[in-house]
C-alpha cells in the first residue's frame, strides 16, 4: 500500500526522459513512475516511440505532484529535469527545460545519423548549462557487474532531483528486476548508487 506523503505547499516535479531506441528510456520512466507512485504521488506520463531498431528518438514526458495532474505532457520551459541516455538527445529537447532545471546524460554518443555533430562540441554545449551532469554510465554499469545496467545508472543519477525516497527507489529496482535473479537484482541496485553517487556534487 502506498504511503501518504503530505507537505505544507503544492510539490511538483516535471521531467523529460529522452534517448534512442534499445537504450532503456522507457525502463527509466517506468522505475521512477513507479517508484513515485509507491511514495504516495501522483503521476502522469506520456511516451513518444521512435524506431528502435534504427535508432529512432524514444521520448517520455513524465510528471510527479502530490496533487492531481491535469496533462501528461510537460510544456516548454518548465521541465525541472531532463534525463538523457545519448548526450545530443539531451540537447534536442533543451528547449523543455526551466531556467533553474537540471540536465543530466550520459557521455556516451550513440552516432544512428551520418551528421552526427563532434561529440566534444555536443558536451562543451551540455557544459553551459548552469545545472548539468555528464554521467559516465557505461564505466558506472560495467563497476557494478552489469553493462546493461547503464539505464539504472541514470536512475541513480536522477535520484537526488527528485522527491522520492531512496527506499522506494531500490524496492522498486527489486521489484522489476526479481524475475531475473537476485544476481541481476544486485547489480542494478549497485548500478543505482553508482549513479547516485556520481550526481552528489551537482548544484540542485
Amino acid at each position: 500500500m502506498a504511503r501518504v506523503v503530505k507537505y505544507t505547499s503544492a510539490m511538483k516535479k516535471d521531467i523529460i526522459l529522452a534517448g534512442v531506441g534499445g537504450q532503456g528510456v522507457l525502463s527509466v520512466a517506468a522505475v521512477i513512475a513507479k517508484a513515485a507512485v509507491k511514495s504516495g504521488f501522483f503521476v502522469r506520463q506520456s511516451e513518444v516511440h521512435g524506431m528502435a531498431q534504427r535508432g529512432g528518438a524514444v521520448l517520455s514526458h513524465l510528471r510527479i505532484a502530490d496533487m492531481a495532474i491535469a496533462s501528461d505532457l510537460v510544456p516548454k520551459g518548465c521541465a525541472d529535469l531532463i534525463v538523457s541516455m545519448e548526450p545530443l538527445e539531451s540537447l534536442r529537447y533543451a528547449d523543455f527545460l526551466s531556467p533553474d532545471g537540471a540536465l543530466l546524460t550520459t557521455d556516451a554518443p550513440f552516432v544512428n545519423i551520418p551528421d552526427y555533430p563532434d561529440s566534444a562540441l555536443v558536451l562543451k554545449n551540455i557544459e553551459r548549462f548552469p545545472i548539468h551532469g555528464i554521467i559516465n554510465a557505461v564505466a558506472l554499469s560495467k563497476s557494478a557487474g552489469l553493462p546493461k545496467a547503464v539505464n539504472m545508472v541514470m536512475v541513480g543519477a536522477a535520484s537526488l532531483f527528485l522527491p522520492i525516497s531512496i527506499e522506494d527507489m531500490e524496492a522498486t529496482i527489486e521489484e522489476t528486476f526479481t524475475a531475473k535473479g537476485q544476481e541481476v537484482v544486485d547489480a542494478n541496485k549497485r548500478a543505482f548508487r553508482l549513479g547516485r553517487e556520481e550526481t552528489l556534487n551537482i548544484r540542485r
